[in-house]
């Protein structure tokens, strides 16, 4: 896959699920509860013990049926793990060029974190794949429909503070996605299925109609 494909399917239901877990066996177990409930694209964190492992028994054991990425990788050493362990995208928090570039050189997709315009425009730049707007909680999707006014080719990712509730109104405020982690993995397996069920046509609902295919939607990445 292409990062254009692989990015198209990571984000392709809006919402992308973050693990992050004190143990191996906590990040397993909660990974399989997401897939379970229907979720499709995970982000192992790399702060989680073991979390390459993990990555690597997670894409060899689900192949094409879920999209499996790497997340808070700080540098081009973490990033480089990350691809030989079988990542698909990875994540960071922040903006850093080698990280991007990393990943670009294997051909993986890269969501950089940016928290102002101006790292925007410099994640841009630099070729990010998508911007995680982190964290989302010092905003408001008030915040980002503005900034997409100047920025409409900004396709933005708000993590950290993103809710059940509030998920839906960063979607419409222009937001081509959604991290989630513990506000969607909490409970056990027929709550998380339960609460999946629910968010995802919410989310498919609340995404603004296309006028023409743009940066900053989903549009971006279809054939």
């Amino acid at each position: 896959m292409y990062r254009w494909e692989i990015t198209r399917a990571a984000l392709a239901q809006r919402v992308f699920a973050i693990v992050r877990s004190e143990t191996y066996d906590q990040a397993s177990a909660t990974a399989d509860t997401l897939l379970s409930a229907g979720i499709t694209s995970l982000e192992i964190s790399l702060t989680t013990p073991y979390a390459l492992e993990a990555v690597t028994t997670l894409t060899r054991e689900l192949g094409d049926d879920a999209i499996i990425g790497a997340g808070t990788v700080l540098d081009a050493a973490s990033a480089r793990m990350a691809v030989d362990a079988g990542a698909r995208f990875l994540v960071s928090p922040h903006l850093d060029a080698e990280v991007i570039g990393t990943g670009h050189r294997y051909g993986l997709p890269v969501f950089a974190g940016v928290a102002t315009p101006t790292e925007m425009v410099r994640a841009l730049e630099l070729g990010a794949d998508a911007l995680q707007l982190f964290p989302a909680s010092g905003h408001s999707p008030g915040w980002l429909k503005d900034v997409r006014t100047a920025l409409p080719q900004a396709p933005l990712l708000p993590v950290g503070g993103v809710t059940v509730e509030n998920a839906p109104e960063w979607i419409a405020a222009g937001a081509v996605a959604v991290g989630m982690g513990s506000e969607l993995s909490a409970g056990d397996r027929d709550t998380v299925t339960k609460r999946a069920a629910a968010l995802l046509p919410l989310l498919a609902a609340a995404a603004p109609p296309a006028k023409s295919p743009g940066l900053g939607s989903l549009d971006l990445y279809d054939a």
